[in-house]
């Protein structure tokens, strides 16, 4: 799918067709899309990297023709074994156009898209890559926020839980925090470099824009770092808890099979065809019960006293 913007007086509109100062957004090109992108000036290998799944951040040009790949964050839904990912997202700009293209549709492409972001130019593509750089890191943030406050429920479900399946939830968000060390971690590489480089050097405004989207990545790497710890921790301190409840319902069971076992063996002792004390008394079946009841009783008192209660 091709979208075309470009900013006027009434702020972000589509547009049918390319035109100079426009931003082209590409969701899983078909082969005549990329076509259309390679006819308007842009590398076709560039757009090949930034449609590779596997592709690393970098910035890399040739002339005036620009490629930055950054890795953003995705939600892939709560069924997903991996919740939270990352996908390369390619930005291509030559002096008369930016485009962005990624195979799958994203949070931080569509926070642009819907035009919401003040004084965004398409026109601007210094300014424009750093907004983006800065959205991605918003983004970021805000995934590692939802993942802490999912991890918080699943503790309290865990404190009773006898099931693999709280722990095993845990895992797929620990997956989902790995992905996200790894993208934050070049992400940030990459940002340095740019910061070595004279692209958004020539104006402090966008020096700053970079400043701010680098300490925020900064900032997602070490929140990573903080919940993946966590949820390491707590993966190891709840699998054992899961083993003492199961222990513990374990005892609770026995416990009730001993208290039960006596009043059994009372029952098959006078239960069997010879000569019984009590049996000729109109009272016998009480005593029996009594004693039943008594011993049921006293093993429970020793139970107790072991601590199986």
């Amino acid at each position: 799918m091709l979208f075309i913007f470009r900013n006027d007086e009434q702020g972000l509109r589509q547009l049918a067709e390319p035109v100079s100062g426009c931003w082209l957004h590409v969701v899983d090109p078909t082969p005549a899309e990329i076509t259309r992108l390679v006819s308007l000036g842009f590398s076709a290998d560039n757009i090949a990297y930034a449609l590779d799944p596997d592709e690393r951040p970098r910035a890399d040009h040739e002339g005036d023709d620009w490629l930055v790949i950054l890795r953003i964050p995705i939600f892939r839904g709560e069924v997903d074994d991996v919740p939270y990912g990352t996908v390369p997202l390619g930005v291509l700009f030559t002096p008369a156009y930016i485009a962005t293209i990624c195979r799958m549709n994203n949070d931080v492409v569509q926070e642009f898209a819907t035009g919401r972001l003040k004084d965004l130019s398409t026109a601007k593509h210094n300014r424009f890559v750093l907004r983006l750089l800065l959205t991605t890191a918003t983004r970021f943030l805000a995934y590692l926020r939802e993942i802490s406050r999912v991890v918080e429920a699943l503790e309290d479900r865990l404190q009773q839980s006898i099931r693999n399946q709280e722990v095993l939830e845990l895992l797929r968000y620990q997956k989902s925090l790995t992905y996200f060390t790894t993208a934050l971690k070049a992400d940030a590489l990459m940002m340095e470099r740019l910061q070595k480089s004279q692209l958004f050097q020539k104006y402090p405004d966008d020096a700053d824009l970079l400043d701010d989207a680098l300490t925020e990545i900064l900032q997602a790497i070490e929140m990573t770092s903080i919940e993946s710890d966590i949820l390491s921790g707590m993966m190891d301190a709840f699998a054992s808890i899961i083993s003492n409840n199961l222990n513990q319902i374990i005892k609770l069971l026995t416990s009730i099979t001993i208290v039960l076992s006596f009043p059994a063996l009372v029952a098959a002792l006078f239960g069997m065809n010879v000569t019984l004390p009590f049996a000729d008394l109109s009272f016998g079946f009480a005593i029996v019960l009594g004693i039943s009841v008594g011993l049921s009783l006293l093993v429970v008192f020793v139970l107790k006293k072991m601590d199986w209660f």
